[in-house]
């Protein structure tokens, strides 16, 4: 695999496991009652993985930040659209669907434009 792949895996693994952390409190009891805990041993795995995820694009472009960035961007949007229409029953409307087709124009961008 290459420092892109393994950078765009992890973004999206750690975007959707932080909207397990922020929003798990609406979907199990126990998220909603152990706030401290949550944040603690999911907010250290969460950072290491996007320290990692950082590195692997920074990496894979030279140096830039930037595009690094808006793929985590829209990474986050997606995983959010599908976890929410998943985990709390949310549809997708003409304005999420708008909002996909951004992100993932947003991503495409940085991958095909250099």
């Amino acid at each position: 695999m290459n420092k892109f792949l393994i950078g765009f895996l992890l973004f999206f693994l750690g975007q959707a496991a932080i909207w397990f952390q922020t929003n798990g409190q609406f979907i199990w009891p126990w998220f909603k009652r152990n706030p401290l805990v949550i944040s603690l041993l999911m907010g250290t795995s969460i950072s290491y993985v996007l320290i990692f995820a950082t590195r692997f694009m920074v990496e894979y472009y030279d140096g830039l930040l930037w595009p690094g960035r808006f793929i985590a961007f829209g990474t986050g949007i997606i995983s959010f659209t599908f976890l929410t229409w998943y985990f709390m029953g949310e549809g997708i409307t003409a304005k999420t669907m708008v909002s996909l087709v951004m992100a993932c124009s947003l991503i495409g961008i940085q991958m095909f434009w250099k």
